[in-house]
């Protein structure tokens, strides 16, 4: 089997491409399943063997893509020097290294191991055409969305602002004053933290019309952008069915 081939079989599979279709699904049942035991406290040796069993298949995965990086980023041979810094290389590391207890594990850095192994989800993004058009619309509409995350920022600073100066009592510090104007953006009223004066409410209640137009902004953009991104796979595989 050429490199060229192999890359073709690691890519998203098309159509009628069934060694690639094959490929992925088998990574996709490897990475669900181990992630299983990230879903217990207690640790067995069935978890165990599902973890050298995964990060093994991991490994083998990581060695073949690192192999063809330079048909996926197609830069030559600097393509060897960039690939294990580019995002998903960077995943694919973070779901192995912590199998290795190259140092001595205390009770927190354990926690910091199981938390790595959580990483694991994101290859999946790998594997799925959906998540692939997703990341290409927020690449897409990065700016737009860049300029709604500066407006998130700054009410929410302003906000907090203006509510830890109404409130001084309520608030114990300006952090819980930022927590306080994340929880009103995203209307979600945890109620832990609340003000209790007059003024402070109606600052609440300006906090939350506004919290509300701003976070609808963002699903505005990305819906915009996927649908454009449809249309554009369409335009140029108008045979291909929506997979």
């Amino acid at each position: 089997m050429n490199r060229k081939r192999l890359f073709e079989i690691l890519s998203l599979p098309e159509k009628g491409d069934r060694a690639s279709c094959n490929y992925n699904y088998f990574m996709i049942a490897v990475i669900v399943i181990s992630i299983i035991p990230l879903m217990f406290k207690q640790t067995t040796r069935l978890f165990q063997i599902i973890d050298v069993f995964s990060v093994s298949i991991f490994i083998v995965d990581y060695i073949l893509r690192f192999s063809v990086a330079d048909y996926s980023l197609q830069k030559g041979a600097r393509s060897f020097i960039l690939y294990p810094f580019t995002f998903m290389a960077l995943i694919d590391l973070a779901s192995i290294l912590p199998s290795f207890n190259i140092v001595p594990v205390g009770y927190r850095l354990l926690k910091l191991f199981r938390l790595l192994r959580v990483f694991r989800v994101f290859k999946l993004f790998r594997y799925s055409k959906n998540i692939v058009r997703i990341v290409n619309v927020l690449k897409n509409e990065r700016k737009p969305l860049a300029a709604v995350g500066i407006l998130a920022a700054g009410y929410v600073f302003i906000a907090a602002l203006v509510v830890f100066n109404v409130e001084p009592d309520t608030f114990k510090n300006f952090f819980e004053a930022v927590y306080w104007a994340v929880v009103s953006l995203t209307t979600m009223g945890y109620g832990d933290i609340y003000p209790v004066t007059v003024t402070g409410r109606i600052v609440t209640i300006l906090s939350a019309f506004t919290g509300i137009a701003i976070v609808a902004l963002p699903a505005g953009i990305i819906t915009a952008g996927y649908m454009n991104e449809l249309s554009a796979e369409k335009e140029r595989n108008p045979s291909e069915p929506e997979r």
